[in-house]
């Protein structure tokens, strides 16, 4: 499971025009499930996402997770982060999981977001979205749970 983090001011996802999830200060997590992926690995990498230090201490280090701030967290499900780029003109996303092992896995990892105590706002799985963001810093880390 692959999350792409960044440090926001805020964002918000549209669906079709319409606002579905949006937040302030927190982070913008961007998902991709693999097809070996499962309970396992969303909880590792959630764990990993409310735990990253990507926010300032008081002299300006980056020490502080989400957890610590207060901050919010919106989900975003983005199976192409999966693919394989290594070769070619055209992604392979082979080992990207099938529509439904995803979205089950998604709707885990969210419900396990929502039961952390972090505000949490979410896209839309499957849908054509369309994400705004203010990115902080710019501060954007590549995490992995296997």
């Amino acid at each position: 499971m692959i999350a792409l983090i960044q440090r926001v001011c805020r964002a918000h996802v549209e669906v079709d025009g319409a606002v579905v999830g949006r937040i302030d200060t927190g982070l913008l997590a961007m998902i991709a499930i693999q097809a070996a992926d499962g309970e396992a690995q969303a909880k590792r990498l959630l764990a990993r996402v409310l735990g990253y230090r990507v926010f300032p201490d008081e002299v300006g280090r980056m020490n502080l997770s989400l957890s610590e701030t207060g901050g919010a967290l919106l989900l975003v499900s983005q199976f192409t982060l999966a693919a394989d780029t290594r070769k070619g003109m055209r992604a392979s996303l082979a080992t990207a999981a099938s529509p439904a092992h995803a979205e089950r896995l998604y709707l885990y990892l969210l419900e396990l977001a929502r039961a952390s105590g972090v505000p949490v706002a979410s896209g839309r799985f499957g849908a054509n979205m369309q994400v705004h963001l203010v990115n902080d810093g710019p501060v954007t880390f590549w995490l992995e749970a296997r």
